[in-house]
């Protein structure tokens, strides 16, 4: 008889930390649902019970090192030892460098890299125990710049950094890291982005379908997909890749 195996996604309250919360409980897995909010994860963590599966709503600031201790000792009393992480916790404070004030710099590096980092550091020693892991972290095509998002840019590029020094530290224990790195994808971030700039969620989608290769626009669900694969056993021999998804090739 198999263990069940616990993973852990953060912010999965909506978009793609929900499709892809929604997609490890599909594949057998208990699933802990965080965010900022906990109110905020009921709907995720109903959708998985309403199929059968299995979750629970946590809520905690990734980026604060006393959050992080406290919901991973929670999460490990109520659905076992995480070995499954996705770090896909994010926001955008976008504008112009002379614009940027520091305050959008350190809070968009803080919860990208600095609460993937947390979350990594006290998850990664219930990995260890296990002798089986899995940690995917979420970049972007930003990740090779972006107009209007130097901070968002730099977290993304960090976190391609970070995951490949996560594959060359952990990897003799049994623990894969990789990252994807999405494209366009129709969230409410997008949709915030569109309204930001004045044109129609509508008329942002198929835009920006029309720029990539297969002129489809991402849905979170595509991404949800790539996470099931590297989250499993078929991707034993993979870590430290980092995979755009992304419609397309990127330059």
């Amino acid at each position: 008889m198999t263990t069940q195996k616990v993973a852990i996604v953060t912010g999965a309250a909506r978009g793609i930390g929900s499709a892809v919360a929604q997609r490890l409980a599909q594949d057998g897995m208990s699933v802990a649902v965080l965010d900022l909010n906990e109110d905020a994860c009921r709907h995720t963590v109903d959708a998985i019970t309403a199929a059968g599966g299995h979750a629970v709503a946590v809520g905690a600031d990734v980026s604060d090192e006393d959050q992080v201790i406290a919901a991973v000792d929670r999460i490990l009393e109520r659905l076992g030892a995480p070995t499954v992480l996705v770090n896909n916790a994010g926001i955008i404070r976008d504008n112009l460098l002379f614009k940027m004030t520091v305050d959008d710099w350190d809070t968009v590096l803080g919860v990208h890299l600095r609460g993937a980092f947390l979350m990594s550091k006290f998850c990664q020693r219930h990995m260890v125990e296990a002798g089986w892991g899995r940690i995917v972290n979420l970049s972007s095509t930003s990740a090779l710049g972006n107009r209007g998002q130097a901070n968002y840019s730099a977290a993304k590029a960090g976190m391609q950094g970070f995951t490949k020094t996560l594959a060359l530290e952990l990897g003799r224990f049994g623990i894969t890291a990789n990252a994807i790195a999405p494209g366009f994808i129709a969230t409410d971030m997008t949709r915030a982005t569109a309204e930001r700039i004045g044109v129609s969620f509508d008329d942002f989608i198929d835009a920006a379908a029309q720029e990539t290769a297969v002129k489809l626009a991402g849905q979170p669900e595509d991404i949800a997909n790539a996470v099931s694969f590297f989250a499993g056993e078929a991707a034993r021999y993979v870590s430290g890749q980092v995979l755009y998804v992304a419609g397309g090739p990127v330059d």
